[in-house]
């Protein structure tokens, strides 16, 4: 075997090894890991080798790195399911304190994806909504909404603070009835990062939804950018022949 794949086959045995003391309860929450060195010594490996497994941990979000100070665990991932029924950000955060807060809301002239997507004509008056979205008073999403200005007109911030779905159906009278989402992995640009409060190039989630109300109409076209770190997607299957 050569160095640079007995060093990788190291590295990930470390990194396992941490992870299984995490999830075994002997590294708890907030609890400060042992030195580098003091890991060298333990596993009788190289420095290398231990900054290795700790970078990946902590892009994984198992780990925190604080300057000055030395390496500590993080809280567990958001475990968010992914199901048929569209849920709200609430229901995602499975009991967790969750709120939202408004950066941006105003009328623009659709551009032509947009006016594309929302199946409305270019330069017609679309309502952009973007939030921060936080669990447990730390931000998790960046979530960027387009809504045709005639399904939802007069839209406040107030109304934007809880769920926007729950507004649509109550206040306007909309019949929420499908959505379709894809998702896919991107790393976090300056102005995501400096919200999210993680580095530039961070790994995160980019999910794109639309939604539809019960006559087939777009009502909705989101683009939700979610931290990497402190999300793990979860599906549920069964098994037919």
């Amino acid at each position: 075997m050569s160095e640079q794949k007995k060093e990788l086959a190291l590295y990930t045995t470390i990194k396992f090894k941490i992870i299984e003391l995490i999830k075994s309860g002997k590294y708890k929450v907030n609890d400060q890991l042992p030195t580098e060195s003091e890991f060298c010594e333990e596993y009788n490996v190289s420095r290398t080798t231990v900054r290795l497994a700790l970078q990946q941990l902590e892009l994984e979000g198992y780990l925190k790195r604080i300057q000055g100070k030395g390496t500590f665990v993080s809280m567990a991932k958001i475990q968010t399911p992914l199901t048929q029924k569209i849920r709200s950000f609430a229901q995602q955060m499975q009991g967790r304190n969750s709120k939202s807060e408004v950066i941006e809301l105003e009328v623009i002239p659709a551009n032509q994806t947009i006016a594309s997507i929302l199946e409305i004509e270019e330069k017609d008056p679309v309502i952009k909504l973007v939030r921060l979205r936080y669990a447990d008073k730390e931000p998790i999403q960046y979530h960027t909404s387009y809504i045709p200005w005639k399904v939802a007109p007069g839209l406040s911030i107030e109304d934007c603070q809880n769920s926007l779905f729950e507004v649509l159906r109550t206040k306007y009278e909309i019949n929420i009835s499908r959505g379709i989402e894809s998702i896919e992995p991107i790393l976090s640009d300056e102005v995501v990062s400096n919200y999210l409060n993680i580095p530039v190039n961070s790994p995160s989630f980019l999910s794109e939804s639309t939604t539809y109300d019960d006559k087939d109409s777009v009502i909705e076209y989101a683009q939700i950018i979610t931290r990497g770190d402190r999300t793990k997607f979860v599906v549920e299957q069964s098994y037919n022949e």
